[in-house]
């Protein structure tokens, strides 16, 4: 693993079930993330994942790529254009820093509209363990 290298992207299909079921699993009951008609009435075209679900997602497509017993030390990321039933989130990767077993990947999640999702992730892969392509 160098600077420099990608990561093979990760398509996630952005359902209605997706956004709500990570509403609900992270105790987000804001009415935007599971009340379309609310959601419109707010002024969004419909209901749209939250920060936390987006979060696992990123912290999914890293561990899936350096394996199980990797550990996400830390996961900056800021969110830009929502995720809304229907469209696709393209997760992308790329290494920033390599020092020793830490790395640390620069990551964006496109979808339709534009970046939802950029930020950086740094994780430690324990020896031993596949340097990529685990998931």
């Amino acid at each position: 693993m160098r600077a420099g290298e990608k990561l093979p992207p990760l398509a996630i299909p952005i359902t209605r079930t997706l956004i709500v079921a990570g509403a609900i699993a992270s105790r987000d009951y804001q009415d935007v993330h599971h009340d379309a008609e609310l959601a419109r009435r707010k002024g969004s075209p419909d209901i749209f994942m939250n920060i936390l679900t987006t979060n696992g997602l990123v912290g999914r497509y890293i561990t899936d790529h350096f394996g199980p017993r990797a550990v996400l030390r830390r996961v900056a990321i800021r969110l830009g254009a929502p995720n809304h039933p229907g469209d696709t989130m393209v997760l992308t990767g790329t290494v920033e820093h390599v020092d020793g077993d830490t790395v640390t990947v620069r990551v964006v999640g496109a979808n339709g509209i534009g970046d939802h999702v950029t930020g950086t992730v740094t994780v430690t892969v324990p020896p031993g363990a596949p340097s990529g392509g685990a998931g």
